[in-house]
């Protein structure tokens, strides 16, 4: 079939609005009617080629939308479901599901960074050449084929907006306080970054109880919507900002950092904010090969943890729909997440307006 997609060719180089040729799911395989997608750092890190990645591709990880068919041996979703997809499917067999690790399942690894599907080959088709799918979902498009694995059916009652933040900020965010770092009833935190990751960060760490909350951003606008998800303090990233956090956590420093930025300086500060015994988690992606200069002997004698937190730990087919329900209890705050909306062709608006950072989430809208 022919869809519209957001093509990118190769690094560098905006998207371009391209008709595809979409195969029909094999075996095991869903194609997906896509009615929203976020904007997120991670596509962005693809299109400016800190990530590698074979091209040329359709990024867009963050998606959500309606069970359009099914191929032979589908069994989990039917025609109808909605579903959010996530881009880290489990097989549930291997040495990490068996280890209730399936976030770092290691089964789908390969044919997800090499753009394909489960049997070596895309679906995506454009001039007679293959185009890759990235995070094995390519859901800046209006349709998409993927794995069975990768689509988590969600009640229908929850706009695909919402349910598409679910699939990627919201689960990484809160899922890193509440499974990666464990954030308990009274602790302090800080979270470095008040974008769609950090917000939920934030949520996340006032589910858990959390008695203190620093936000740390340089964005007034930014700020205030930390305040908004939960922040206790919000404090601009300035040369205070270390005498601040000390004078908010008892002079000793918080008992958790969280760095959803990707920056190796802020990194590198997330562990001078800690206390001694304290943890710091990393939860954005830096460039690859991008080194992070931490002290060993301060590691050592201060006994502080650095853990880094993959799609928050969580576990897709468990945590998406708690994630929803939690929404529907009025415990998440998922609409306010979304400050606007684009259609597919204002993709480059999108994501220029997400680089200035005067939005929470940005949503290509189907």
């Amino acid at each position: 079939m022919k869809i519209q997609a957001a093509l990118l060719t190769s690094a560098n180089r905006q998207f371009q609005i391209e008709t595809l040729e979409l195969d029909e799911p094999r075996a095991g395989e869903v194609l997906i009617k896509i009615a929203a997608c976020g904007v997120c750092h991670s596509d962005w890190h693809v299109a400016n080629g800190d990530t590698r990645h074979p091209m040329p591709c359709v990024a867009g990880h963050e998606g959500a939308g309606i069970v359009e068919s099914v191929g032979p041996g589908v069994t989990s979703v039917q025609v109808g479901d909605q579903v959010a997809l996530s881009w880290s499917p489990d097989c549930g067999e291997c040495f990490y599901c068996l280890r209730g690790q399936p976030n770092l399942c290691e089964t789908y690894t390969e044919p997800i960074w090499n753009g394909v599907m489960l049997d070596g080959q895309p679906r995506l088709h454009w001039n007679s050449q293959p185009v890759y799918h990235y995070c094995g979902l390519a859901a800046f498009a209006e349709y998409v084929v993927v794995p069975q694995q990768c689509c988590i059916p969600i009640r229908k009652d929850v706009s695909p907006q919402v349910v598409a933040l679910v699939g990627c900020a919201v689960a990484t965010g809160v899922g890193a306080a509440m499974y990666t770092a464990r954030v308990r009833p009274g602790e302090t935190v800080v979270v470095f970054g008040a974008g769609g990751v950090g917000l939920n960060v934030i949520q996340g760490a006032a589910l858990c109880g959390a008695s203190t909350i620093i936000s740390v951003d340089k964005s007034p606008a930014k700020m205030a919507l930390a305040k908004q998800f939960g922040a206790t303090h919000a404090i601009p990233a300035d040369d205070q900002m270390l005498n601040t956090i000390r004078d908010l956590t008892g002079g000793r420093g918080a008992d958790h950092a969280f760095e959803s930025v990707g920056l190796a300086s802020l990194q590198e500060l997330g562990l001078d904010v800690i206390r001694p015994g304290g943890m710091l988690t990393l939860v954005g992606l830096t460039a690859m090969g991008t080194p992070t200069n931490l002290p060993g002997a301060v590691i050592t004698r201060q006994e502080k943890t650095i853990k880094g937190s993959y799609y928050g730990s969580v576990s897709p087919r468990r945590d998406f729909p708690l994630l929803i329900d939690l929404y529907v209890a009025g415990k998440l705050k998922l609409d306010e997440l979304i400050s606007q909306t684009y259609r597919l062709d204002q993709i480059n608006e999108a994501y220029a307006t997400m680089l200035d950072g005067s939005t929470a989430r940005g949503v290509i809208t189907f």
